[in-house]
């Protein structure tokens, strides 16, 4: 019967989206309800943002935006991130003087993203972004909130996975190669390929300890003892700067906050100026948040984070209960009167007392009251 009914909603709503019934929409809203509260409680004031946006081919996600034609002929798109559409409205909005911290929360329409666990063409994100500020002390705030947004959500053993994105950029920029052979090498490197990377590496001639420090990079990944080996291979300034810089973003942290390391992280290099971070629980193999610090990509000083809101629930395994009132009113007094005690109440549909109790024994409804007061069940 379950089967059925999910071949027939296939033919009735898009491929890559759903529906949410109760036990799921109830969830979804107190989990994004709790983050909000946390962020609030962080001094991260909301904002809202247009699901339509005037479409840029030079978005990053231009090639994957559902687009669509207004009357005048412009051409539109729908949301299809939120860090674009932020900084857009920092340019436009905020005052230079920093820092701004802001929240939101929001759906998300991709028009070719892989259908799958995880995976949707219609998806929901919550998040925060830091605007006009730029230190370790941020980052530091950034980690610490995500942890606490995930042990919000029942997921305390989940585990941040700290890149430093600009490490990898500079050494790649110190081997002075061009662009062409640098994606190459940089592709290798997220890969974490070292039998390719290594290919390249003699193929452009690079030598001595910088070839070494490349060869390393797919390896530097585990606990603290990663940033020791990295420190090793930091054969410029730039690399060791970013390198004391992390350093003081950990000394930040607080205690039991532990993140692993993974210094080879290279994707979006040229895109993330600090650190770059991503979550993950042992038994569930997508990230349930992502985020970082982008200095320079669009505004002088930015850094945040998204959580998937789909992907956090179903990792979460939370318990998809459908909401029972506390009551069954038998009247529209007695409901108002219960609800004025912020009570949830339903009011009845019929006359027929039996029915009404088979009706709240089977929703689990605790109490049936009437002007009389409460009816036994």
């Amino acid at each position: 019967m379950e089967r059925d009914a999910r071949e027939e909603a296939r033919n009735v709503i898009p491929e890559g989206t759903r529906y949410y019934l109760p036990p799921e929409a109830q969830a979804r809203l107190q989990l994004t309800q709790r983050w909000r509260e946390l962020f609030a409680a962080w001094g991260y004031a909301p904002v809202e943002l247009p699901a339509l946006e005037i479409f840029d081919p030079a978005h990053p996600l231009a090639e994957r935006a559902f687009k669509l034609v207004d009357k005048s002929g412009r051409v539109l798109a729908l949301r299809s991130e939120f860090t674009t559409a932020l900084v857009r409205m920092a340019r436009s909005q905020l005052e230079a003087a920093g820092p701004h911290r802001l929240q939101y929360a929001g759906r998300l329409w991709l028009r070719d993203s892989e259908v799958g666990l995880g995976r949707l063409r219609e998806f929901a994100q919550v998040g925060v972004e830091v605007f006009g500020a730029s230190s370790p002390r941020i980052d530091a705030e950034l980690l610490s909130l995500a942890a606490e947004a995930l042990a919000a959500a029942g997921l305390a053993g989940a585990r941040l996975e700290v890149g430093l994105p600009a490490f990898v950029a500079d050494l790649l920029d110190a081997t002075g190669l061009e662009p062409e052979p640098l994606q190459r090498l940089h592709a290798a490197i997220d890969r974490k390929n070292t039998p390719e990377l290594a290919e390249w590496i003699e193929r452009y001639g690079v030598r001595g300890a910088l070839a070494e420090a490349l060869l390393a990079l797919p390896d530097l990944f585990g606990g603290r003892e990663v940033l020791a080996a990295a420190r090793r291979h930091a054969v410029s300034e730039r690399a060791r700067i970013d390198l004391d810089w992390l350093e003081e973003v950990l000394a930040l942290l607080p205690a039991g906050l532990e993140p692993l390391f993974d210094l080879g992280m290279a994707r979006a290099y040229d895109y993330y100026s600090g650190i770059h971070f991503r979550a993950y629980t042992p038994d569930f193999g997508l990230p349930l948040l992502g985020g970082g610090r982008y200095d320079g990509a669009g505004v002088p000083f930015a850094a945040g984070f998204a959580l998937g809101l789909e992907r956090v629930l179903e990792a979460a395994g939370l318990p998809a209960a459908a909401p029972v009132p506390d009551a069954l009113a038998l009247d529209a007094a007695t409901a108002r009167a219960l609800r004025a005690r912020g009570l949830a109440v339903e009011l009845a549909w019929t006359d027929d007392l039996d029915e009404l109790r088979a009706y709240a024994r089977r929703r689990g409804i605790p109490r049936i009251a009437g002007p009389e007061g409460e009816v036994a069940p």
